[in-house]
């Protein structure tokens, strides 16, 4: 059985086709492969009442995704809030803020389910029974758990000093977990190697055209949840520099099958200054990426010092009319403080990078304030906790009596903002 909608892959470079498979690079300029779809054949198919009939996953979008039958890895992940974030929008002084908010996804509270959803369900379509994946954490988390709903056999390979709650968070599952003294992207090479050498199923690695896909369904669902139609600024975390790309993918294909009008969205990406490839090349007018050799920074899942999407993403920034911006730990800190005193919403790390890169790109005046504004908010603060334990002033402790609680009130104060 084959998809009526997937022709195969193709080299995101030069064009060259070939048919789907394990394979990640073009042989002929070593360029990434992505999904080649029959877009007639979609728009054939689907449609606004047919997709909005489906249960509320990020299957119901699944004739854009690159399965041959239905999925059987992650079939609850997806379908996560797109928030109207008032009190945050008054504080950064905009009219129109919304929050999408994939610290709510399920099973392990990131973006990552997504894609994990789509490269495990295509790991088993093609017979491999042992996954694995190079990690700053949020995808390690995902891996482990899918692949454990799944019954498949998972080798998760992580920086040695990642955060001790996304270890734990990824054994509890019965993974096989290996920490690797060196930076994320030594641990990725690593495990380009293991993948060739014992054909296993690595979703950034051999899997990854596939993977990729998945992080479209954050777009797809952005543009449902606003009532079809795609929103004039995207403030994005960038990483790898993946997700920013199939979010601008996502309005482009719904457009091309007539879901929706064209889209007229400018993209900004959020990186930490100690680890920022991307939003460097984007200030400095540079073509592509030159690598950091050594992140520093609290934002360990945003830690990818050689991203592999980094020259896609600085494109797309440049032709869309946005921009790039960086922030320091502090600025950090403060932006999870913020979204969580404004809108009740506990973000990582990369949560905090966003709200904190969005404030100085209007403080730039780079995003117009009287302008619609998506915040995508990609994992839990439950998985970084340490990185906003020091900004936050300890409970007050009083006996259990009403005349000790009674000072308190006109003494109560908010902690201050590093």
């Amino acid at each position: 059985m084959s998809s009526p909608f997937v022709r195969g892959l193709k080299c995101r470079m030069c064009g060259q086709a070939y048919p789907a498979s394990p394979i990640n690079f073009c042989t002929e300029d070593f360029g990434p492969l992505e999904v080649d779809y029959d877009y007639d054949a979609i728009a054939e198919a689907v449609s606004r009442g047919k997709i909005e009939a489906r249960y509320n996953n990020m299957w119901r979008f699944q004739e854009f995704l690159p399965l041959d039958g239905e999925p059987t890895v992650g079939k609850q992940s997806g379908g996560t809030p797109l928030i109207r974030a008032d009190r945050l929008a008054s504080e950064l002084g905009v009219e129109n803020l919304w929050i999408k908010n994939d610290a709510v996804n399920f099973p392990t509270l990131s973006f990552k389910d997504r894609v994990v959803a789509v490269a495990l369900s295509k790991a088993r379509e093609f017979g491999l029974t042992t996954v694995g994946c190079a990690s700053t954490g949020n995808l390690a988390n995902s891996v482990a758990a899918n692949a454990a709903a799944a019954g498949l056999e998972s080798y998760i390979f992580v920086p040695y000093d990642l955060e001790p709650a996304k270890i734990l968070a990824t054994s509890i599952y019965g993974a096989k977990v290996i920490g690797v003294k060196g930076t994320y992207d030594e641990v990725n090479r690593l495990c380009t190697q293991v993948a060739f050498k014992y054909g296993w199923g690595f979703v950034n690695v051999n899997l990854r055209p596939y993977y990729a896909e998945g992080s479209k369904t954050f777009g797809f669902e952005i543009a449902e949840q606003l009532g079809w139609r795609t929103p004039r600024h995207v403030v994005c975390p960038m990483a790898g520099g993946s997700l920013i790309g199939k979010i601008d993918k996502a309005f482009k294909e719904l457009h091309k099958v007539g879901l929706i009008d064209a889209p007229n969205c400018k993209f900004y990406g959020a990186q930490a200054s100690g680890c920022g490839p991307i939003s460097t090349a984007v200030k400095n007018g540079w073509e592509s990426h030159r690598p950091v050799r050594k992140p520093n920074t609290i934002a360990k899942s945003l830690a990818i010092g050689d991203p592999a999407d980094g020259y896609f993403a600085a494109k797309l920034i440049r032709e869309s009319g946005g921009w790039a911006e960086d922030v320091s730990d502090a600025e950090i800190a403060a932006g999870m403080y913020l979204l969580g005193r404004t809108e009740g919403i506990f973000a990582e790390t990369a949560g905090g990078v966003t709200v904190a890169v969005a404030r100085k790109l209007l403080e730039q005046g780079r995003i117009d304030r009287d302008e619609e504004i998506v915040l995508c908010i990609t994992g839990n603060g439950l998985k970084t906790q340490e990185a906003v334990a020091g900004l936050l002033e300890r409970p007050m402790v009083i006996g259990p009596k009403l005349e000790e609680f009674i000072p308190l009130v006109e003494n109560v104060r908010e902690p201050a903002l590093v």
